[in-house]
């Protein structure tokens, strides 16, 4: 079996931020989806699995963070264009998201971040590694 990712996320609406993950460009899986959780899809081999915050709990072993108010982790994904990355961007930005700051171009990279409606953070880049510094 290849290696997988799945990032879990305590949510409040699961409904609400089914459909947004769904603008983003996710798919969700139902074999491994009920009332209580979605797993949705970016690739191959990564999964974000949204959980509502009873079933969350029932696997942490601390309190769940108010990610409205305090950084979490920081999540990527890449693309395979800027056009992609302002696509996904719009998309859950048109889906409720937010955006808390402006485009960034690192010249080898541009990346958008983008906020749920329970603050978990998703940086959306594209990058050229042709254009990467010379060391």
């Amino acid at each position: 079996m290849a290696k997988q990712i799945f990032i879990n996320l305590p949510v409040k609406d699961l409904q609400k931020s089914l459909d947004f993950y769904t603008a983003l460009g996710f798919t969700n899986n139902p074999q491994f989806s009920d009332d209580t959780a979605k797993c949705m899809v970016w690739s191959e081999n990564i999964f974000v699995m949204l959980l509502t915050h009873e079933k969350f709990a029932s696997f942490a072993t601390k309190p769940i963070a108010d990610t409205k108010s305090n950084l979490a982790g920081l999540f990527s994904l890449s693309t395979d264009s800027v056009e992609e990355v302002n696509s996904i961007v719009t998309n859950g930005l048109n889906a409720g998201g937010k955006e808390p700051n402006e485009m960034r171009d690192y010249g080898f990279m541009q990346q958008r971040t983008i906020e749920d409606f329970d603050g978990h953070t998703w940086e959306v880049f594209y990058m050229d590694i042709t254009k990467f510094p010379a060391q």
